[in-house]
């Protein structure tokens, strides 16, 4: 007979069927889990409190349990791929593209430097890692230049590699801003969250042959995501510098 309390065993067993996907949509109640198990309910509360505290669960008040989606850590200061970033994790990355089209807009054309009316390539899309929602973005590019784009399928793709296959261009500089939001109703819905969460908007604007080629708007999940910074020189002595910021939001539908 073992010597390990049950609780034991069966937190490792629930430990074991997270790892299976088994709980996607819905952890099963502490009910459930007694009648599963056949225990007592402070041994399942013992069990799924270990998983409580290592975050992979989480309870929310009247929802009940839920798997704690995976996180992701982003290094600053480069031009990165989120769609890159998630599948060398290991994590399938899918898009439901809500908008895919040629339009106007006035303050993406500003950006990118072009007259007000100028065509515009539009992408927005919901993006998934794990099949779980992850970020929401729009995206403005240049349309004599991202045409082809129109054809692509962004469901299951890279848009930087689509630019370099389809178009023959890739981002070479850019700059990004990242700043806390608490987001509004129709983001958070999108995103499985509560209205007022917390989450990260990202406004990226990149370059290519010297002219601007790519402006972005990104609503990240505050907890699926991560900045990360690296250095190896030793410290000095640095002046911050202040910057201006526009009060951006992905707000407008597609």
């Amino acid at each position: 007979m073992s010597d390990v309390p049950m609780w034991v065993a069966i937190e490792e067993d629930l430990r074991n069927r997270l790892a299976r996907d088994e709980f996607n949509e819905r952890f099963p109640t502490d009910r459930e889990l007694v009648d599963e198990y056949r225990v007592s309910r402070h041994t399942i509360r013992e069990a799924v409190r270990g998983l409580q505290e290592d975050g992979l669960i989480k309870r929310r008040k009247g929802r009940g349990s839920f798997r704690t989606p995976a996180s992701f850590a982003q290094p600053l200061g480069t031009i990165y791929s989120l769609y890159r970033s998630i599948e060398d994790s290991g994590v399938d990355q899918t898009s439901v593209v809500i908008s895919q089209e040629e339009r106007t807009d006035e303050e993406a054309a500003k950006v990118l430097e072009l007259p007000a009316d100028a065509p515009l390539f539009f992408l927005e899309r919901s993006r998934l890692a794990g099949r779980q929602p992850l970020a929401v973005d729009q995206v403005w590019l240049p349309m004599p230049l991202a045409a082809p784009l129109l054809e692509a399928n962004f469901s299951h793709a890279a848009l930087y590699e689509e630019l370099r296959d389809r178009c023959g261009v890739i981002p070479e500089e850019g700059v990004e801003q990242s700043r806390p939001i608490k987001v509004e109703r129709e983001i958070a819905v999108r995103l499985g969250l509560a209205a007022g969460d917390p989450a990260f908007e990202i406004d990226r604007r990149t370059k290519a042959r010297g002219k601007p080629l790519e402006w972005r708007i990104s609503i990240v999940r505050g907890d699926r995501y991560v900045f990360q910074a690296e250095w190896d020189t030793p410290w000095q002595a640095t002046t911050s510098r202040l910057v201006e910021t526009d009060d951006k939001r992905v707000s407008r539908s597609g």
